[in-house]
């Protein structure tokens, strides 16, 4: 479904992201770990092109992202991508925020829109905040807000970059509990995480990522109970 060739990355002539090779199936989970700084989200970034990158190519379902207005319209419209921060309009009631997208870009009508986000709402647990606006949510409620929004467009692959990283504790769970969801149902999905417990339970493929290369990938049996590398060892000798 997604296939990267090569992608190369600077920042001010810093690299980030050296010749990385990656290919997701469609209803696979991958799950990217790594330190802080080591690349996981700018790799996200480039996939829907929030960053374009120095080299490489970036094809969804064959064709490729990078030279094709068409193909990254495409894109767009079927690559869902929920944030650290939640960046729900604050000024708009929850469901406002879950029908913006649809009624702008999908052209639904207001009725279909509206029948679409409660559906979602129901899915991820909040119907009856759907006339709240976002400043009285919780961290958690917000982010289950985030996903439902990114669902409402159908798309076929959703990018988590960190969803859970700005929570505290107790709201961690409601969040993965959602993912989890997705998975179950053949959602195909790229997770940038430090939830070693979700990758494990939810991965069909992990990734190592240090210094802006794939250092290691496999299931997470693999990665997590037999790692190869040394620096995987070294990483997760920390964490675990």
């Amino acid at each position: 479904m997604i296939q990267v060739r090569g992608l190369t990355k600077s920042f001010q002539s810093s690299p980030v992201l050296n010749q990385i090779n990656l290919e997701v199936a469609q209803c696979e989970v991958v799950v990217i770990i790594g330190p802080s700084g080591s690349g996981k989200s700018t790799i996200l970034r480039c996939l829907n092109m929030l960053e374009k990158p120095d080299q490489g190519e970036i094809y969804f379902e064959g064709a490729s992202i990078m030279h094709s207005a068409k193909s990254l319209i495409k894109l767009r419209t079927e690559v869902g991508m929920v944030f650290q921060q939640f960046n729900l309009f604050q000024h708009m009631k929850v469901i406002d925020n879950i029908k913006l997208a649809v009624i702008q870009v999908r052209k639904w009508s207001r009725d279909k829109a509206h029948l679409k986000a409660m559906e979602l709402l129901e899915k991820v647990g909040l119907t009856d905040k759907a006339d709240a606006y976002p400043a009285a949510l919780s961290g958690g409620q917000a982010q289950r807000v985030a996903i439902a929004r990114a669902l409402a467009m159908e798309p076929k692959v959703m990018l988590f970059d960190e969803p859970t990283s700005a929570l505290d504790p107790e709201m961690i769970g409601e969040v993965l509990g959602v993912m989890k969801q997705l998975a179950k149902e053949g959602m195909t999905m790229i997770v940038v995480t430090h939830e070693m417990g979700f990758a494990k339970e939810v991965a069909d493929r992990v990734l190592f990522i240090e210094q802006g290369s794939i250092v290691e990938e496999g299931t997470p049996n693999e990665l997590f109970d037999h790692p190869k590398h040394a620096r995987t060892q070294l990483f997760l000798s920390k964490i675990l």
